[in-house]
């Protein structure tokens, strides 16, 4: 349902009975929260945790040509899904 900003910035403002306004300043603020903490990982209770991981150097090939590159090390952020949120969305398994 929800799938552009502004879609999810009316849907907020409908179930909390505020203005999109309001609803778009807290989303605005909320990320800009989220980008400055990353480094320490950002937690969003119930949906993941948005983490900051060294990637080691290592050897590569191109796809055009087959020849082997050497890729440089690197910082990346990734997001890691909390539980509470791959049982909610893919069901809880059966043991």
């Amino acid at each position: 349902m929800a799938k552009t900003k502004g879609q999810v910035i009316a849907h907020l403002a409908e179930k909390t009975a505020t203005t999109k306004k309001l609803a778009t300043t807290f989303l605005d603020e909320f990320v800009g929260l989220a980008y400055k903490e990353a480094k320490n990982s950002f937690t969003i209770p119930g949906l993941g945790k948005l983490v900051l991981v060294n990637r080691k150097a290592r050897m590569g090939r191109n796809p055009a040509t087959g020849a082997t590159i050497k890729i440089p090390a690197k910082k990346v952020v990734k997001f890691r899904v909390a539980k509470a949120c791959k049982d909610a969305v893919l069901g809880a398994k059966k043991k």
